[in-house]
């Protein structure tokens, strides 16, 4: 491995300071480090470095490292989709269910990784098209969830949902979440759905709020197409992709969503029980 991309969080100061050290420790191991524009505009303009914007660096590099929460990781999957690159994630963040690393351990973990020595586990994402009057206009890949949700002062939407063509039932509720497992700890627990194990492979359905008490989530195959249609006139909805890219959507359009023929790959250099983790962010038993 000769190139690494790193990614820091926006904004933050933190990113710039580790990246300030990390580049000549790379350097002294023969590997080439490319920043994103962001952190590297807050680096000495004596360090030596090769800034570029965030969507050139997955085609220059052979591992991402990332710098921040959850979220930074979020948008770090959906920018290396499709190319196989690994991920490895420190926690600069709060929770820090996806970036496992702790920032002592950067190093050490960076040793694990260049010796060749470092797990990678695939998680499962999802693919979210939209279609307007039978046409595709939008298609977004995501990690965690893709979410159809009510405007700040709309009232309850009318949600029609079918699995594989067969219409399943209309949700009337405040919205619908579709969710990996990598996603079940977040937004869909939030909304109360189950939580599962990440390197599970299925999509589980969460109304948001829902109207009757009887609908309750449902646990998916990975083999499901769902689609989703808001039916209610005049209503305000909004499509929103792992939380941070939001699509407008009108009465009748179809969101289809089905799970991605590309998966996450996240390096997990140290050994960890998953339980212990829904333990320790959680708070299970406590």
């Amino acid at each position: 491995m000769k190139r690494i991309g790193i990614i820091g969080k926006e904004g933050a100061e933190e990113p710039a300071r580790i990246v300030e050290g990390l580049i000549p420790w790379l350097a002294g191991k023969g590997i080439e480090a490319y920043v994103d524009e962001d952190t590297a505009a807050k680096l000495p303009q004596s360090l030596p470095v090769k800034a570029h914007p965030r969507a050139k660096l997955p085609e220059l590099v052979e591992m991402m490292v990332v710098l921040g929460g959850d979220g930074t990781m979020l948008s770090a999957a959906r920018l290396v989709s499709g190319l196989g690159i690994p991920i490895l994630g420190v926690n600069l963040g709060g929770l820090g269910f996806i970036t496992e690393v702790g920032r002592g351990d950067l190093y050490s973990a960076m040793e694990r990784v260049l010796a060749g020595d470092c797990p990678c586990e695939e998680r499962m994402m999802l693919n979210a098209v939209i279609r307007r009057h039978g046409e595709r206009i939008a298609e977004y890949t995501v990690l965690n969830d893709v979410v159809v949700n009510k405007g700040a002062t709309a009232k309850i939407i009318e949600i029609e949902t079918y699995v594989n063509g067969a219409f399943m039932t209309t949700f009337r509720a405040d919205g619908l979440i579709a969710s990996t497992p990598t996603g079940s700890t977040a937004y869909c627990l939030s909304a109360g759905g189950p939580v599962l194990y990440p390197t599970v492979e299925s999509i589980v359905l969460v109304p948001i709020c829902s109207h009757t008490l009887a609908i309750r989530p449902i646990v998916l195959p990975d083999s499901a197409e769902v689609e989703i249609k808001c039916i209610t006139p005049g209503s305000e909805v909004f499509l929103a992709m792992d939380g941070q890219v939001g699509f407008s959507l009108r009465e009748r359009d179809s969101v289809i969503v089905k799970k991605c023929p590309n998966k996450t790959k996240l390096l997990i250099p140290f050994e960890r029980d998953y339980f212990q983790v829904l333990r320790e962010k959680l708070r299970w038993g406590r």
